[in-house]
């Protein structure tokens, strides 16, 4: 198999150095060129046709932005991975790239010790990122990405173990891809939805804020960054917030969220496993989960547990998705109910919700509280 073709574009040195090392000494990489703004990248993209580009947002004469919608209007559908800082200006940044066309993000090392371990930081987060988005294996169980994968079948669902129980949550869990995909779904729901929502999407503090922000202002529905003990009402969206799990914790005044820095999950933190198991425990299994895009298995496992319990799953399919890892691992364990394309999540949601009941399940008063 021939390797990944990436270009490196970056103003800095420094970091155009420790992102080529870093991937040149991965055996299916090749770093084929380098730019130190975006539009040189441009003139390179033709020439030397990379599978990957790895693309910095702050740059002079053409920033990263700038540069993703460039070559989105090219109609050049190439992976590109931003490079952000963690920040309010850099999330807010990567969230505009994402908008205009850039597939995924890693954050820049910041406080680490040494080139070594910047080295190593940008290696765990980089090179994953580049296999999925380029249908390679990752080690992480993640399926083949769209650009080179071949259709995988879904398996058909597994019969069900318990009644099929209307959901009272809806809970939510998306990777790569997921902040463009949310921002679709999302704004198509509602702002009568009959349920609480809970969402986990792969990212870091500072990015999750600056995310609910932008979501709250696209959607009906009312989305927050999630904040422990927070009760759980009809029509609001509760986001896990960067580094924290998100579950649900049944009280004898009704669910609650709950907020908690247990071991990640998947590798993952927040995680979407842990978040679809406390549902089933506090809603006594009237879930309804939709999972989205993204690299792994996150999620697989929590779903085989809300079927079992007698929710409804329902997951993107691999046309539509950017990486059909997490809504792959669901499918192909047949855990699915439905597999749809992006633009029918909404309207499965809504129609599984009109069977919903008001949010007010007895068993509430007798939950003792969701595992982590």
């Amino acid at each position: 198999m021939d390797p990944i073709r990436v270009l490196v574009v970056d103003d800095s040195v420094v970091v155009r150095k420790i992102v080529t090392d870093v991937l040149s000494s991965d055996p299916a990489i090749e770093v084929v060129g380098t730019a130190v703004n975006g539009k040189l990248a441009l003139t390179k993209l033709d020439t030397l046709k990379p599978d990957l580009v790895t693309m910095d947002i702050e740059m002079p004469e053409m920033d990263g932005i700038e540069a993703v919608r460039a070559i989105r209007a090219r109609r050049n559908r190439v992976p590109i991975v931003m490079f952000s800082t963690l920040t309010e200006r850099g999330a807010s940044a990567t969230l505009d790239a994402l908008s205009s066309g850039a597939n995924d993000y890693v954050t820049k090392p910041a406080n680490v010790g040494s080139v070594a371990q910047s080295m190593e930081s940008v290696r765990q987060q980089l090179i994953p990122k580049i296999k999925a988005l380029t249908g390679r294996p990752t080690g992480l169980g993640a399926a083949p990405a769209r650009p080179a994968a071949a259709p995988v079948a879904a398996r058909p669902p597994a019969p069900r173990s318990a009644p099929h129980k209307a959901p009272a949550v809806l809970v939510i869990g998306s990777s790569t891809g997921g902040p463009e995909a949310l921002a679709k779904v999302l704004p198509a729901l509602p702002a009568t939805l009959p349920v609480p929502v809970l969402l986990v999407q792969h990212m870091p503090p500072v990015f999750t804020r600056q995310f609910a922000q932008r979501l709250d202002r696209l959607s009906a529905l009312r989305v927050v960054e999630a904040v422990d003990g927070t009760p759980l009402q009809p029509g609001t969206v509760h986001l896990a917030p960067g580094d924290h799990h998100l579950t649900v914790r049944g009280t004898g005044r009704g669910a609650t969220t709950m907020l908690s820095q247990g071991p990640p999950e998947n590798f993952c933190r927040p995680a979407v496993d842990p978040l679809f198991r406390s549902a089933v425990t506090a809603y006594d299994g009237a879930v309804l989960a939709v999972v989205l895009t993204g690299m792994g298995s996150d999620g697989r496992n929590g779903a085989g547990v809300i079927r079992d319990a007698g929710g409804t799953v329902v997951v993107q399919d691999q046309a539509t998705s950017v990486v059909w890892g997490m809504p792959g691992a669901v499918a192909s364990a047949g855990l699915a109910d439905e597999v749809l394309p992006l633009d029918r999540v909404a309207e499965a949601v809504t129609r599984h919700l009109a069977r919903a009941l008001p949010p007010q399940p007895a068993h509430l008063t007798l939950a003792t509280g969701a595992r982590r």
